[in-house]
């Protein structure tokens, strides 16, 4: 892939593609206090202190996620791993771009575009989470980031320092 636009909309125009409209992609937002490089670190550097692992993770709240050369990657307390997606574009401190698969396997994955940019109190943080023909129960997978991504959006922009964060 030559650009991270090449294959989905520009990332801060408004949410809404062609297609059916069960599997549109998920767009979600939240503004962040500090520069786009701090909230950028603080989303891939930082990762392991404000993920909510409990809910969220693989291995549960003792386990260590992190952004590792081309992966992103959940260790268990005891050693064992699970890749989570695999970054295929890395453009910081503007964006990144992952096939995405946390608790399944890469034939599985779905895409995850993450991008931030400079606006009025901050940066806003914008994740595009699409391909869901990817997934192995795409309606199914769908409807499970429809919850997860504002709590998780929720713990990285409290751990940033905003007060209130979810659009």
């Amino acid at each position: 892939m030559s650009s991270i636009f090449s294959h989905a909309q520009d990332p801060f125009e408004t949410e809404g593609s062609p297609g059916g409209e069960s599997l549109e992609p998920l767009v979600n937002t939240v503004v962040v206090p500090g520069p786009v490089a701090r909230a950028f670190a603080g989303f891939t550097d930082h990762a392991h202190l404000w993920w909510p692992l409990e809910p969220y993770g693989v291995y549960g709240a003792a386990s260590y996620v992190e952004f590792e050369e081309n992966l992103i990657l959940e260790t268990s307390d005891d050693g064992r791993s699970s890749i989570w997606g695999t970054l295929d574009d890395w453009q910081p401190p503007l964006s990144f771009h992952a096939a995405w698969h946390p608790g399944t396997t890469a034939m599985w994955s779905t895409e995850l575009l993450v991008a931030f940019r400079a606006v009025d109190g901050g940066t806003e943080v914008r994740v595009v989470h699409d391909g869901w023909e990817g997934a192995e129960a795409p309606a199914g997978v769908r409807g499970h980031y429809v919850q997860a991504w504002p709590v998780i959006l929720d713990k990285y922009a409290r751990f940033m320092g905003a007060p209130d964060a979810v659009d």
